[in-house]
């Protein structure tokens, strides 16, 4: 193992000393301060979304303008939730339907595409979107809704190498940008709805080949692999049949579907994990590890070095896949996390132990708050919907209305941090649900619930809210409200702004310490994108990718129907200062 990790760094060295162009482990752990590129998923592995850049900023912020847009083309629209990554003059951007483009950077001239070839019958749970790509040496590399990791050569596109990561007709598939650290390739999977196995790898980037797999679902063997592909055990993950009765385990979901952050002062990868299956959680009593969790893992081995559940035996879809991104307070690193079940955790990066724990929604019916002694939540009774057994509507069990609904106090869409002010902004989202049991029983590829649920929204005048967070205090230092959910990525800035886009179609610039509106652009469709920004010739640009889809017009319930009339879309928009 440590031979392959000292390769692959020395390797990527003498590349980048011959080429100049080559993104190294070093490039990519610095990549946080790195201005003049946006090297991965999160602008640095430890998903900040901070840039020191202030050239654009409070006081000229008014004057951005359109530098160059780029469109996706053809009918492939649907939503496009992509962050681009910008390097050696190129910008890389994946887009609905497992497709990437490298564009000019300078210019917004179409260098190449690659466009996957997908079977019928992939079974994508919340539309055909991707997230983004990974960067390493002279590759772009990114996964398909087919379960498939693909490696492009940056400068021509062609196929380097490709990879099978599962099994499509199960129900896997691919969304997430991938992780790179310490010189490996790290990736999750999608599918949670279909009773999936989640895992995360750990593979050779410049190769494909598995170095090791760590299953998110307790009872199942980890492995790792050998320079011939040759599968070792690499031990079991917890306990088996510990916090999982009977056989659920085997079909147990928690998938690792956004992917993961790496801290280079901590040494670990930490990767959110999904809903337990099925929905209907009479049917596996206990805490079901690791699912709804945070998972600390060891880069080098795959080992789970600590795990903090966010939601044990959850019965809401309160998927805990929401990033954890690392930060200093108090003269410590520690990692925040706005979950899908309506509280934000503060956990030590280095341990997980459990330091603050708040609300950031207006209602939440599942629990009364998070013990901070245990960590564990305090629940409500009453706000777990009926085991159907019991027979108390027939075949099915006792609706309750349970807040937040099951698409999440916050779902996809990644918060930012500023060292600056100090407080996470977080796109929030004010929604229930009725929510029912029903029996289930597993069978491949289909879905795999055992629930069924209307989502209703909360409030009449507003559904997204962008909330500054003080994770010290659990205070939220402003807010903005949106009328329709806020589904987009933010950033912020040295320059005092955070950068966030709306379904409406704007792309908005707000005051990082008060959320005043500072500037709005209309991209002519839905933005449930993150922006980025970097810096070429003196130049600070901005980009975000514009196209109206992800779950909520699939999922929405009545939310779905007040925003029915957003256009598809599918381009990038570039901006700069006008001069």
């Amino acid at each position: 193992m440590a031979s392959v990790l000292a390769l692959l760094a020395s390797g990527s060295a003498g590349l980048a000393q011959a080429g100049g162009a080559a993104v190294t482990t070093g490039m990519l752990e610095a990549a946080a301060k790195n201005t003049s590129s946006v090297l991965s998923f999160g602008m640095g592995s430890e998903g900040q979304r901070y840039s020191p850049l202030a050239q654009i900023n409070t006081a000229n912020v008014g004057k951005l303008t359109p530098a160059w847009s780029f469109s996706f083309g053809g009918e492939k629209q649907r939503g496009q939730e992509s962050q681009p990554l910008i390097h050696n003059g190129k910008m890389f951007v994946t887009a609905s339907y497992s497709r990437i483009f490298a564009v000019d950077m300078k210019t917004g001239a179409k260098l190449w595409k690659y466009e996957h070839r997908l079977p019928d019958g992939i079974m994508p749970c919340c539309d055909v979107v991707n997230r983004g790509a990974a960067l390493f040496d002279n590759l772009v590399i990114f996964g398909t809704l087919d379960a498939q990791l693909v490696a492009l050569d940056q400068d021509t596109g062609k196929v380097v190498w490709k990879e099978k990561v599962d099994d499509y007709a199960a129900g896997y598939s691919m969304t997430a940008a991938p992780l790179i650290a310490k010189g490996l390739l790290l990736t999750g999977v999608s599918g949670g709805e279909f009773g999936i196995v989640g895992r995360v790898e750990a593979r050779n980037p410049k190769t494909g080949e598995l170095v090791w797999s760590r299953p998110t679902v307790e009872g199942h063997m980890g492995h790792k692999y050998d320079k011939d592909g040759n599968a070792s055990d690499n031990g079991v993950t917890g306990t088996p049949n510990k916090s999982w009765p009977g056989e659920l385990w085997k079909t147990g979901g928690a998938s690792t579907w956004m992917g993961g952050t790496y801290d280079p002062s901590t040494g670990l990868a930490y990767f959110g994990t999904g809903n337990p299956a099925p929905w209907n959680s009479h049917l596996r009593p206990g805490d079901n590890l690791y699912s709804s969790s945070t998972v600390a893992l060891d880069v080098a081995t795959g080992q789970i070095k600590w795990a903090y559940q966010n939601t044990p035996n959850d019965a809401w879809d309160f998927d805990g896949a929401n990033e954890f991104v690392t930060f200093d307070m108090d003269g410590k690193r520690y990692g925040g996390k706005a979950d899908r079940n309506g509280f934000f955790y503060v956990n030590d990066a280095a341990t997980g132990k459990l330091k603050n724990a708040f609300p950031y929604v207006k209602k939440i019916t599942w629990a009364s708050g998070i013990d901070l002694e245990t960590g564990r939540p305090k629940f409500i009774t009453e706000g777990r919907p009926g085991d159907p057994t019991k027979g108390e509507e027939g075949k099915k069990g006792k609706t309750v209305f349970a807040a937040p609904a099951f698409l999440g106090a916050k779902n996809q869409m990644p918060m930012a941090y500023s060292p600056q002010t100090k407080l996470f902004y977080v796109p929030a989202n004010e929604w229930g649900m009725d929510i029912w049991n029903e029996p289930i029983s597993y069978k491949k590829g289909g879905a795999y619930l055992g629930a069924g649920f209307t989502i209703r929204p909360l409030f009449d005048d507003y559904i997204g809210a962008l909330r500054a967070v003080d994770p010290k205090t659990g205070k939220v230092a402003w807010e903005v409200k949106n009328t329709a959910p806020l589904w987009g990525g933010v950033m912020t800035t040295a320059g005092g702004l955070v950068f966030y886009g709306t379904p409406e179609g704007y792309l908005k610039a707000l005051d990082a310490k008060t959320g005043k509106e500072l500037w709005k652009f209309q991209t002519g469709s839905g933005v449930v994108a993150p922006p980025v920004t970097w810096q070429d010739g003196g130049v600070q640009y901005v980009a975000v990718v514009s196209g109206w889809g992800g779950a909520v017009p699939l999922w929405g319930g009545e939310v779905a129907k007040k925003v029915n009339f957003l256009e598809q879309g599918g381009s990038v928009w570039v901006f700069k200062l006008m001069k």
